[in-house]
């Protein structure tokens, strides 16, 4: 069997692709098969999705088109190496776990990847991260002095 076969059942039987068809549902998205056995949950409307891309289990919910995030391998890389954490993390408690990932990172350099381990491990340049910390900050700084 392919290893991502088996990524695709037990995130099914972890409750991570479930909910990320639910959530892709819920903004509106359609579903499109992907490779490797991901889902692309693909225009989704919600304004809570403030990111390209949000992996949940083996489904990738993007405000784009399925062939913008298949025209990215790099990025849609990034998104399957996510999909792998869910299985990692027995599914759901990934939730949690990137969450304090995100806050502590943010804590540190005002960006929820650079610092984060589940982003560092999925690779922070593939997933449009700045790697360091100088980077990050300098991200930032310039958002907040952008003219409205």
């Amino acid at each position: 069997m392919q290893a991502w076969r088996a990524r695709q059942v037990l995130n099914w039987v972890n409750l991570s692709t479930p909910l990320g068809l639910a959530v892709g549902r819920l903004g509106g998205a359609r579903l499109v098969p992907a490779p490797r056995g991901l889902w692309v949950a693909e225009r989704f409307r919600l304004p809570l999705l403030r990111a390209r891309a949000l992996t949940l289990g083996s489904v990738v919910v993007t405000p784009h088109g399925a062939d913008w995030l298949l025209q990215r391998p790099q990025l849609l890389a990034h998104e399957e190496r996510h999909a792998w954490q869910y299985v990692a993390c027995l599914g759901l408690p990934m939730l949690p776990l990137y969450g304090v990932g995100a806050a502590i990172s943010w804590a540190w350099c005002r960006n929820p990847g650079t610092r984060n381990p589940f982003e560092q491990l999925a690779g922070l340049a593939d997933g449009g991260y700045p790697t360091t910390v100088v980077e990050a900050r300098a991200r930032h700084a310039e958002r907040r002095t952008r003219p409205a």
